[in-house]
């Protein structure tokens, strides 16, 4: 199982530096103040009214780096800093959130599966890690000198786990497809200048890179997880 932890270590260390770099960045761009004086929120609703969307409302939450969209009551939620700020950050992130509402408006499929898959990944992971090294102390505890442990309780939990892998890709375009509507939209409506497009091009960029550390950490540790299950059954 050390393996297992080294893994663990080296994925969180790759996240954590790619965390890092983005909150500087967003930092850095935080102090580019746009020309045209637009907060977040104006940005956003232009964005949406651009795309013919107006049943979705623009709204503040809590926190940093909270922002999302909730297909589910058409809502686009900015962080407070995104939300009132106007700099080429805010810029960056109101429009990203407003290209998944304009993938839900046009019917993105890959937004779709990914909504639909939402239910099933609640579930496995929540039951994954704990199924997981569940099936590892039925496996030791049922191996014997001349048979090797039961290993059903380990392939459910694997099975679990690669819910979680294929939605950690199945975001993958989902959110880049995102990114380069809101980089589309700012460039074309003039809503930025070139410098500042400058700054919303690098954010979105390192803000991208998360999702890609999450679902290669992922496939990692579930292509682990397969080597135990398999390795067993040909020992």
């Amino acid at each position: 199982m050390s393996g297992y932890y080294l893994l663990i270590i080296a994925t969180m260390l790759v996240s954590w530096l790619v965390s890092a770099r983005l909150k500087s960045k967003f930092a850095y761009y935080s102090k580019v103040h746009l020309r045209n004086g637009m907060s977040g929120k104006e940005i956003a609703e232009k964005m949406l009214h651009d795309n013919g969307i107006y049943d979705v409302q623009v709204t503040s939450v809590p926190g940093q780096l909270t922002d999302h969209y909730n297909p589910a009551n058409k809502t686009v939620n900015l962080s407070e800093a995104v939300y009132m700020q106007r700099n080429a950050a805010a810029a960056a992130v109101a429009a990203h959130e407003c290209g998944h509402a304009v993938q839900h408006a046009v019917g993105y499929s890959m937004l779709q599966l990914r909504s639909r898959l939402v239910p099933m990944v609640q579930i496995s992971s929540t039951l994954s890690q704990f199924v997981l090294f569940a099936g590892i102390a039925v496996m030791v505890a049922t191996q014997t000198k001349y048979a090797q442990g039961n290993t059903t309780v380990l392939a459910i939990g694997v099975l679990l786990f690669a819910v979680t892998t294929l939605f950690a890709f199945i975001t993958l375009p989902v959110e880049y497809d995102a990114s380069n509507r809101a980089m589309k939209w700012l460039k074309e409506s003039g809503t930025v200048t070139s410098e500042e497009f400058v700054g919303v091009q690098d954010s979105l960029k390192w803000a991208a890179r998360t999702y890609v550390v999450a679902a290669i950490g992922s496939l990692a540790q579930l292509l682990y997880w397969a080597n135990i299950l398999f390795g067993n059954r040909r020992d």
